[in-house]
């Protein structure tokens, strides 16, 4: 009966065990909160009054990729982006910017399907497709899921700030005469902006917490909309 007692208590823990780690293994990744400013929606419904919360998206854009072809957000859709602005002339914060952009590009290569890295110039008289096409082959950028774009120099300024919630714009005391936060932006398939990342200092140097905040951010969107592993 001891033996019999001592095995039913060994399986019952193995059991218990086994569920905690099922349980741990098929947990609900935490979700992400939507930034920008919301508004709310009231309607009556069979005599009563509701409220719906409608959550600001990215608005529909048009530019040209580093291949000539032409884009819009309808392009991307259905993918999580990875935005930054940048200007390919940029002597200081881009180039560090790219390394890391290029670094999570390379850390979620297996997820590439899923999600659609965006760099907009900020500077669209001087970055031509062709200049952007000879910026990301000599910075060795081979990422089939990276995109450069160009376009309405005012319509880009006004995305990264107003849409994207990060500055981009001309600054004639800047290097380069253009000035932009070394912020990268999450924005889920839907649209919404899901995070802003520091990620590169004004000082030229790199915030792991915030590039680490990313990456676990958007690992977490990833299992949330397209339950990967």
């Amino acid at each position: 009966m001891i033996k019999n007692g001592q095995k039913m208590a060994k399986l019952s823990f193995l059991f218990v065990l086994f569920a905690l780690l099922y349980s741990c293994s098929n947990e609900t990744p935490p979700k992400l909160p939507i930034l920008g400013n919301a508004d709310i929606l009231y309607k009556t419904v069979d005599g009563k009054e509701m409220s719906d919360t409608i959550y600001p998206t990215i608005p529909a854009f048009n530019f040209l990729n580093q291949d000539s072809l032409p884009v819009s957000n309808k392009t991307y859709k259905n993918r999580i982006w990875v935005v930054e602005f940048f200007f390919a002339t940029c002597p200081t914060i881009c180039p560090i910017m790219n390394v890391q952009f290029n670094k999570l590009n390379q850390e979620t290569k297996k997820y590439q399907k899923h999600i659609q890295f965006l760099s907009f110039s900020i500077n669209p008289k001087n970055d031509l497709p062709s200049v952007l096409t000879k910026y990301k082959r000599d910075h060795g950028i081979t990422a089939n899921n990276w995109d450069f774009l160009t376009g309405n120099e005012a319509e880009t300024h006004r995305l990264g700030i107003e849409n994207f919630l990060t500055f981009a714009g001309r600054d004639d005391e800047a290097e380069g005469g253009y000035a932009h936060s070394g912020s990268f932006t999450l924005v889920d398939k839907s649209g919404h902006v899901r995070g802003v990342y520091a990620v590169t200092n004004m000082d030229l140097s790199v915030n792991a917490k915030e590039y680490k905040r990313l990456k676990t951010d958007l690992i977490n969107l990833l299992k949330y909309e397209y339950h990967v592993e």
